[in-house]
């Protein structure tokens, strides 16, 4: 059985249509400069000695990359691309690849 989900199978809510919409429109250069700010951020308050905020603030780095990241995936391939066109495809292709294999086996 399997349980994998294909492209364009399951649509993404509105809220998160709403906030990629959103989002989409801000460069992705924000988020890289969050992550910077923070590790900037956190060595200063380490050398302040403030060894709890600076570790508090040093792992802001990894999500700022993350979120950057999924925004320029949604920027580059959009949200929920496709939809019912890109599931029709996968179907073909995977027939197709199917149908190909046979004849590879016989």
């Amino acid at each position: 059985m399997d349980f994998r989900v294909r492209p364009g199978e399951i649509q993404e809510d509105q809220v998160t249509a709403l906030l990629e919409r959103y989002t989409s429109k801000w460069p992705t250069s924000i988020f890289m400069g969050a992550a910077i700010a923070s590790i900037i951020g956190s060595l200063i308050l380490k050398r302040q000695r403030k060894h709890q905020d600076a570790l508090f603030v040093g792992q802001w780095v990894a999500p700022f990359l993350i979120v950057g990241l999924y925004n320029k995936a949604v920027k580059q391939h959009g949200s929920d691309t496709g939809g019912r066109a890109a599931l029709n495809r996968w179907i073909r292709r995977s027939a197709k690849n199917r149908c190909t294999l046979r004849k590879v086996r016989r």
